[in-house]
């Protein structure tokens, strides 16, 4: 595939940010935007980032900086790559200088807390008019980085602006599929965090490969049906965005959710785990925000309750683990 003629600006130096950022530079201008100064000097002469990706080499192409108005002035379309919690704050600050019509892309697979909104959301509050789109898939950064074959899903509800920058994410060996169901692929990637959370409780406490699939498989029945009420579109939650990202975060020791729940398992707090942690898991602040969206839509989501009572109501993985498999078969439905 050629070069792309358009400026691309990624907005956050954490793992995925970084790697998407030098995936684009193969292919296009583009600048790393990093809150901090040394990361942002490191990228732009280094070409590495040994806080998050330590050991691995950054395209040579890629620039980095830490000035969000220079950068964000002359972005053809600007990507956020910040946790779900510093979303909003962030964008507000580039909202100023974002030229019309440009695309804002959300790699963030969470949900705001106390509004539930989803990331194309608050693009689409805080910068009206322009395109709204998510990348999301089983893309675990390191693996990526390292060149095995991944692929993605962009979803953008302009199936102009899908196919552009679907060109411009693409390469040999990361396939970018364009779709247009975008509630769909942000409720897939918010869910699936919370799941991944139950699998890696089910890893801490020593369970077999038997019940781990069995959470996966229900895992993909919770995230489908609220999906399904929010007006996602059944295939979405079948592919990469849903059944795709859920098994990548649920099973690789790489998934920062599945870590978390992991050492939940072990008897360890979550404060201290979190502690320990460079980047966020999302699907900790996301618990509260999927539940709530959960009532609101009347669906019943058994598994991301009992991760709720855990991370939220000092349930122990023991007592919340047991109820993970509790409800009867003839209760369960087709699909779960």
């Amino acid at each position: 595939m050629g070069a792309v003629n358009v400026k691309v600006v990624v907005i956050g130096a954490g793992s995925w940010g970084t790697t998407l950022a030098s995936l684009a530079a193969r292919r296009s201008p583009t600048t790393l935007w990093s809150r901090s100064p040394d990361i942002a000097k490191e990228v732009d002469v280094q070409h590495t980032n040994q806080t998050y990706l330590p050991g691995f080499e950054l395209s040579d192409s890629l620039r980095a900086t830490d000035r969000l108005e220079e950068c964000v002035a002359e972005a053809d379309v600007v990507v956020m790559a910040v946790p779900s919690h510093a979303f909003r704050q962030t964008l507000e600050e580039a909202a100023e200088f974002v030229r019309p019509w440009v695309p804002v892309v959300s790699l963030t697979k969470g949900l705001e807390q106390d509004t539930n909104l989803r990331m194309t959301q608050i693009v689409e509050e805080l910068l009206p008019g322009h395109p709204a789109a998510v990348l999301t898939g089983p893309n675990l950064a390191k693996e990526v980085l390292a060149g095995d074959a991944a692929a993605s899903v962009l979803a953008v509800a302009e199936p102009h602006v899908g196919e552009v920058l679907q060109r411009l994410f693409s390469s040999d060996l990361f396939r970018v599929y364009a779709n247009t169901d975008v509630v769909g692929c942000e409720i897939a990637g918010a869910v699936k965090n919370v799941i991944a959370l139950a699998s890696g409780m089910a890893d801490g406490l020593g369970t077999g490969d038997n019940t781990r699939a069995a959470v996966i498989t229900r895992g993909v029945a919770e995230l489908t049906r609220l999906g399904l009420a929010m007006g996602g579109r059944p295939e979405t939650f079948a592919g990469l965005a849903g059944m795709g990202d859920l098994i990548a975060t649920c099973i690789s020791r790489q998934s920062r959710n599945r870590h978390v729940g992991e050492q939940l398992g072990r008897g360890h707090t979550l404060d201290d785990i979190l502690a320990g942690m460079r980047e966020v898991a999302e699907g900790v602040r996301s618990a509260c925000a999927v539940m709530e969206l959960a009532r609101q839509h009347g669906v019943e989501l058994p598994i991301c309750a009992e991760v709720h009572a855990v991370v939220s109501h000092g349930r122990s993985p023991q007592e919340a683990y047991r109820g993970l498999l509790r409800r009867n078969a003839a209760d369960a439905g087709p699909g779960a």
